[in-house]
């Protein structure tokens, strides 16, 4: 019962300070002239994904629990795209699919760059080339997330403006100064932090009552509740109509989420990371890239008859998640 109600307190503080850190985040954006879309991949998602970064540091030196930690990475970012989907599907209607900012299209071909890696890196095991106890894998997401945080920077910085006008947004922001904003965001997103990293140690002993194994555990539970950050702080995004800080903010906390991982294989001495995992992973890793994929298509093609209450690409995302659950479910 205490677990239950200290669970429930924790998603508390996440929902008011994260609906907060949206609304500050999104002044952030304008006021600094970086746009909500590299605010959003850098900023929120550094935040937001801070419990994936503690629960896997604390897996793989602690616990000597790997498939915990990338169990965790990867369930995390089939989350995010179930938030994408849900959001896109109900939330944002024909403004989401014609104004979308197409920084977002490169994003999300970032992080099938980056899962691909992860995806073969699991499948080839013990075969994997390595530097002492580092993965070669790790050099190479290091690599390829440096220089998509400088691509995209270049991009948005010379492309926001031209999509400004063409969407005809306009300022809101004006009279609001930039520095009290940035500490109330530094704030809020202690607050989230302190409680987000609670959750996934908590979700982990509720789950332990189930006698599941890790990969399903850490690809569920702990995702689950890792993600719950995501949830409030692109709900609200796209509340205020932030809708490329929301959009942002899920790419930005996938990748993140990888770059997690090199952090973790890092810290876990024993060699490779991917080398100690099960092949089981595979099925979130692969689920992630075909969601990704959908999505990129839903952004480069949209017809304006809409055949169905829900986007087609979001139909067809929801339905690979429940794939991906059928298939750790049954091989757990």
């Amino acid at each position: 019962m205490i677990l239950w109600i200290i669970f429930f307190l924790c998603c508390l503080m996440i929902f008011i300070s994260g609906t907060k850190l949206s609304k500050y985040a999104d002044i952030i954006a304008e006021k600094s002239g970086l746009g909500r879309t590299w605010i959003g991949l850098f900023l929120m998602a550094s935040i937001t994904s801070l419990p994936e970064l503690f629960t896997g540091i604390g897996s793989v030196t602690y616990s000597d629990v790997p498939n915990i930690a990338l169990g965790d990475v990867l369930g995390s970012c089939v989350f995010n795209m179930i938030i994408f989907a849900f959001f896109y599907a109900f939330y944002l209607k024909k403004t989401f699919t014609i104004k979308t900012y197409k920084g977002h299209t490169l994003s999300a071909i970032f992080n099938i760059l980056l899962l691909s890696i992860v995806a073969l890196s699991i499948f080839v095991e013990e075969k994997i080339l390595s530097i002492g106890w580092i993965g070669l894998y790790t050099f190479l997401i290091v690599l390829i997330y440096l220089i998509a945080i400088k691509f995209l920077y270049t991009f948005e910085k010379e492309h926001w403006k031209i999509f400004f006008k063409e969407t005809k947004s306009e300022l809101k922001y004006e009279n609001i100064s930039l520095k009290p904003i940035i500490i109330k965001y530094t704030l809020n997103a202690i607050v989230v932090i302190i409680a987000a990293t609670l959750l996934p140690k908590i979700g982990e002993k509720l789950a332990e009552i189930t006698g599941l194994g890790q990969t399903f555990v850490g690809n569920i539970f702990i995702a689950l509740a890792t993600s719950l950050p995501e949830v409030v702080v692109t709900g609200f995004a796209i509340r205020i109509g932030a809708v490329d800080l929301a959009i942002g903010n899920i790419f930005g906390s996938n990748m993140f989420n990888i770059f997690i991982l090199a952090i973790d294989d890092f810290c876990y001495t024993k060699g490779a990371l991917l080398s100690f995992v099960e092949k089981n992973h595979l099925i979130s890793a692969l689920s992630c890239i075909i969601m990704t994929s959908i999505a990129i298509i839903g952004f480069l093609y949209r017809t304006k008859r809409k055949k169905f209450f829900i986007p087609w690409d979001s139909i067809i995302i929801i339905l690979i998640f429940l794939i991906n659950l059928i298939l750790l479910y049954m091989v757990r």
